[in-house]
């Protein structure tokens, strides 16, 4: 699948697709490479987790236990990560982790093209939650990023800014409305959250679940998982 194909096929609990060719690539130092062309905006160290958003509910699908690399560039936002175990979540009380450790890397990316909204929910540590829509559903996966709260605002701030111009130069991907543009160029703007939780992202590309099982699937099911770097949205092993 070409990077900036759409529908964006992935699986909504790991909030990745392992079978794809587009994901991110490591230097000798297991940084992220970027693209020619690609511009770093960022890096940093945050804990990273998946989620399945509802109209009554938020899952929480799998978490990472200890802090991995974040890279923001103009294009997308990847993490990477190493010598951990993946720990998935079927509720807030229980919890199963896969059977022995999985060694090497673990990676996953989400490009500018996807987001719906950001938000910041109250919690602690504070979290970023990148949001995006799928088609078919009214359940949206997403990708939290927790750490310091002046860090997560931060990262909040860059995201923002980059989403918002990666859609406004780039037209023969996004087809923006005269409204969208308007709140997209706001968007772009150096101002503070100032005190916001929810940020909208005009003009965003929907992804679709990988299976029809993830469209009624109750929650997470332990899946082993291969490989040594790459993936559509969040997360190869």
């Amino acid at each position: 699948m070409h990077g900036d194909a759409s529908p964006f096929f992935i699986g909504p609990h790991r909030f990745d697709a392992p079978d794809d060719d587009v994901g991110p690539t490591l230097d000798r130092r297991y940084d992220m490479r970027p693209l020619p062309g690609e511009k770093v905006l960022g890096r940093h160290r945050l804990l990273v987790a998946g989620y399945l958003l509802g109209p009554t509910e938020t899952r929480r699908g799998w978490q990472l236990p200890g802090p991995v690399s974040v890279t923001v560039t103009d294009q997308r936002i990847c993490w990477v990560g190493t010598g951990s175990q993946l720990s998935l979540v079927a509720d807030d009380t229980s919890r199963a982790r896969l059977a022995g450790r999985l060694t090497g890397l673990m990676t996953g990316q989400i490009r500018w093209q996807w987001p719906s909204r950001l938000e910041l929910p109250r919690t602690d540590p504070a979290q970023l939650m990148i949001v995006c829509d799928a088609l078919r559903t009214i359940q949206q996966p997403a990708l939290a990023l927790g750490g310091s709260p002046g860090e997560v605002i931060a990262l909040a701030r860059q995201v923002r800014r980059a989403v918002a111009m990666f859609r406004l130069t780039r037209p023969q991907l996004v087809d923006l409305s005269a409204q969208e543009r308007d709140v997209l160029l706001l968007r772009a703007g150096p101002a503070l959250l100032a005190g916001e939780t929810r940020i909208t992202l005009p003009g965003s590309l929907p992804v679709e679940f990988r299976s029809r099982d993830d469209y009624y699937r109750s929650g997470p099911e332990p899946t082993s998982w291969d490989g040594f770097a790459g993936g559509a949205a969040s997360g190869r092993w």
